[in-house]
């Protein structure tokens, strides 16, 4: 008899193998990326059905294959039922779901931290009643999770000079990842000049816990979400290992 193993997932991704059988894509609280072959999923009388659906959570049990576990059963965790009943909310994500999957790894050491990060945000998104509100759990989570993964953003000191930087403009690198001071920032090509008041506002959504409100939770407008997701897009996709499909909905629901 093989050997067996539960787990806590959300599903990522899936894909077909044969008429019948499917490979799902799952970051796991324990193990981080696995994936698991749904045998029979596409048949009528498959008993694992809407569970292997896109942006589940599961506690699932999987026997151990060679190359490959197969999934034996699965018991829903969360639906997140209503991300299907905002195309807005789904496709933010959409957009968070590929960030996991860019940038998990199997037997991932931080995979306790990011299934707990992306099933708070799923649910966060869920449960948000506004726009701007969904905003805000997309800015955390894109913070948290480059924070999780070793990527970091620096918001309080210049990155070359560690000079702590209190003015209305200061200067943002991508790739060097953070904000500079005006001398440091002389012999950077790739820069672009943000509002002090949204490196604060930033700097905030990182360091507090996600869930905790704060002083922008009413302040942010759609606008200042909208800069705020964009900049740390392009920081995301500069480090990311895998290249983004989902960049450009964000686009469309601007």
């Amino acid at each position: 008899m093989k050997e067996q193993f539960t787990t806590n997932v959300i599903n990522l991704k899936s894909y077909n193998i044969s008429e019948s059988d499917k490979i799902i894509v799952m970051y796991s609280k324990e193990k981080g990326i696995i994936k698991g072959v749904a045998k029979g999923l596409k048949k009528m009388t498959s008993r694992l059905g809407g569970r292997m659906d896109l942006l589940v959570a599961n506690k699932m049990m999987l026997a151990k294959g060679r190359n490959l576990d197969t999934i034996c059963q699965a018991e829903a965790l969360n639906t997140f039922f209503s991300l299907r009943q905002d195309i807005n909310k789904l496709f933010y994500a959409m957009y968070c779901c590929e960030i996991v999957s860019n940038f998990g790894i199997e037997n991932d050491p931080n995979s306790k931290e990011i299934f707990d990060l992306f099933y708070k945000l799923l649910e966060s998104l869920s449960k948000a009643d506004t726009k701007t509100q969904a905003m805000l759990f997309v800015i955390r989570f894109q913070l948290k999770i480059m924070d999780i993964t070793g990527y970091s953003i620096e918001f309080k000191n210049c990155i070359k000079c560690s000079k702590i930087l209190k003015k209305d403009m200061v200067f943002f690198s991508i790739e060097n990842g953070g904000i500079l001071c005006d001398s440091c920032s002389e012999n950077v090509i790739k820069k672009v000049k943000v509002p002090y008041k949204i490196i604060e506002f930033l700097q905030t959504l990182l360091i507090e816990d996600f869930t905790t409100e704060t002083i922008y939770d009413k302040l942010a407008t759609e606008k200042i979400c909208n800069v705020c997701i964009n900049l740390l897009k392009k920081y995301i996709e500069y480090y990311s290992p895998k290249q983004f499909k989902t960049g450009q909905i964000l686009e469309s629901i601007r």
